[in-house]
């Protein structure tokens, strides 16, 4: 199969971990007879830099051209970097949003596990971490407070801040058939998770989930408030499989369930339109403190590259391949930085990713 990538690199470890990332894919392509080919394109501080906006129309339609985009990290520290002294419309994080728009990508999938190899590196206590967890963050990615009006006055001397919450019944409809498609193919649960008890937007939320769920009766539905679902994820997070929620919620839920993974280095992620096109990233950030000093965990970016070899590729013994790979990996007790403990031997990004090519 031939296989046509836009590549975002990005900034701060994105290089390094998108590197790795390909690696892998060059590897599956070598094994399983495919062919992978690249055209990068910028996005983020990289290309503020190069062309003084975070997202050209120009790559945009790059994007657009491919059968899907594997993006690194993007932006710098907020309190030190130029990038952030501009308006927020040209600011780094100004691309991705753009991206997503663009591209229609508005349902974002973040699975969440805890590998038993990692169990040590779970902040949870111990009888929580030995019950493992495996569950499937559903955030909806193009609506909702991120993308409503927004502005900043002076009413009556007094400067304030006005950020609007929308949705509208078919931009939940759609994330809400996603995840009950998806939950479908795993244990048969959606936790849908609003703050109905005050928003309109929840409320309306729930109305239509519960309409969809008419049409997937395997499918157990319960609901919960965000401000519970934050304390239920630490407490046990084993009673979850897919966790379908708006764009703020799906945000931080999903960089809570990152932190109890064991790292945020280990979290996948893809977000997809309605037909097969998706971005696939990596959930953490672009880590400025350690770029380019060969310590990043590449493991939720070839991760993320497993997901797309599944869902828009269809290969899903490919993808299997790749996940088996990242498994033997940490059984055979190998860890970049993050995930690193007394017993487990020490190694960087490079050497991860050629640990799991080796393994494929």
């Amino acid at each position: 199969m031939q296989c046509n990538l836009a590549v975002i690199k990005g900034d701060g470890i994105g290089p390094e971990v998108v590197t790795e990332a390909m690696k892998v894919l060059d590897t599956v392509g070598e094994k399983f007879g495919h062919t992978f080919d690249y055209e990068q394109i910028l996005m983020g501080g990289c290309s503020i830099d190069a062309t003084g906006v975070p997202l050209t129309d120009e790559a945009v339609a790059v994007a657009k051209s491919k059968d899907a985009v594997l993006l690194g990290s993007i932006g710098g520290n907020t309190s030190t970097s130029p990038w952030y002294k501009l308006p927020p419309n040209l600011r780094p994080e100004a691309g991705l949003l753009k991206i997503r728009k663009e591209l229609g990508l508005f349902a974002n999938l973040r699975p969440a596990n805890l590998y038993d190899e990692l169990k040590e590196a779970c902040p949870l206590k111990a009888e929580i971490a030995e019950r493992g967890f495996d569950m499937m963050m559903m955030r909806e990615l193009t609506g909702g407070l991120y993308f409503g009006e927004r502005h900043t006055e002076e009413v009556d001397g007094v400067m304030t801040a006005v950020d609007t919450l929308t949705y509208n019944e078919n931009e939940i409809r759609r994330i809400a058939i996603k995840a009950f498609d998806i939950a479908m193919k795993r244990r048969k649960k959606v936790t849908s998770v609003d703050k109905a008890n005050v928003l309109d937007s929840s409320r309306l939320w729930r109305k239509v989930v519960e309409e969809v769920a008419k049409d997937y009766p395997e499918v157990e539905l319960e609901h919960m408030l965000v401000d519970n679902c934050a304390m239920q994820l630490v407490k046990d997070p084993a009673q979850f499989d897919v966790v379908l929620t708006e764009n703020m919620f799906g945000d931080i839920l999903s960089d809570e369930a990152s932190m109890i993974s064991g790292s945020i280095g280990m979290l996948s992620s893809a977000s997809l339109n309605e037909t097969k096109f998706g971005m696939y990233e990596p959930s953490g950030g672009s880590a400025p403190d350690i770029a380019g000093q060969n310590k990043a965990n590449p493991i939720a970016t070839i991760l993320s590259a497993a997901m797309m070899l599944r869902y828009t590729f269809d290969l899903d013994k490919e993808a299997d391949a790749v996940e088996n790979a990242v498994k033997t990996v940490l059984k055979d007790g190998y860890r970049t930085i993050d995930i690193h403990s007394e017993g487990t031997q020490l190694v960087s990004c490079s050497e991860m990713g050629d640990l799991i090519c080796e393994r494929i």
